[in-house]
């Protein structure tokens, strides 16, 4: 207890510090182990209350173990069908991206394959049309040559066209 200068009456000062569970349960223990021992009854009732609140606190202990026990175990499998779920949808997505990508590749494949032989095909038809182009121009320049005598001249052109074929 302190004083205060100008007040004559004592102050209670309580200082509160934060126990744990632990130390009250110690303390519950201990304080119910000195009241069975100070109790008016004879050794042996007083032995037998002792050992039979020792069962019933080893009881509550696995009782409470037990619980503990399936509480986790009830978490550990709840967390484990979330974790399989995710990683099941995230198989799934993968599978329709790869899916997905495959068609895509098919589809690029078959454009390409179409653009080729469109290409081929077109290159055909133009180099069908240039022989068939080129045999009308020699045949033009044998007819005009026979004609009016040129010789020299048409040779050249009928080769330059041949060369080209």
């Amino acid at each position: 207890m302190r004083h205060d200068e100008y007040d004559d009456e004592p102050t209670v000062v309580i200082e509160k510090h934060s126990g744990s569970v632990g130390s009250f349960l110690i303390g519950l223990a201990v304080g119910a182990g000195v009241a069975l021992l100070f109790a008016p009854q004879p050794g042996i009732e007083t032995r037998r209350q002792i050992s039979r609140r020792a069962r019933d606190a080893r009881d509550r202990a696995m009782d409470l173990a037990d619980d503990v026990t399936n509480q986790i175990t009830d978490q550990i499998d709840r967390t484990r069908e979330v974790v399989t779920e995710r990683v099941d949808r995230a198989r799934e997505a993968v599978d329709l991206k790869r899916r997905q990508v495959r068609r895509a590749i098919d589809a690029g494949r078959t454009a390409a394959t179409e653009a080729r032989v469109d290409l081929e095909r077109r290159i055909a038809e133009t180099k069908a049309a240039y022989q068939a182009g080129a045999r009308v121009a020699r045949e033009e320049l044998e007819r005009g040559r026979v004609g009016s005598g040129l010789e020299a001249g048409a040779d050249a052109g009928v080769a330059d066209l041949d060369d080209d074929v």
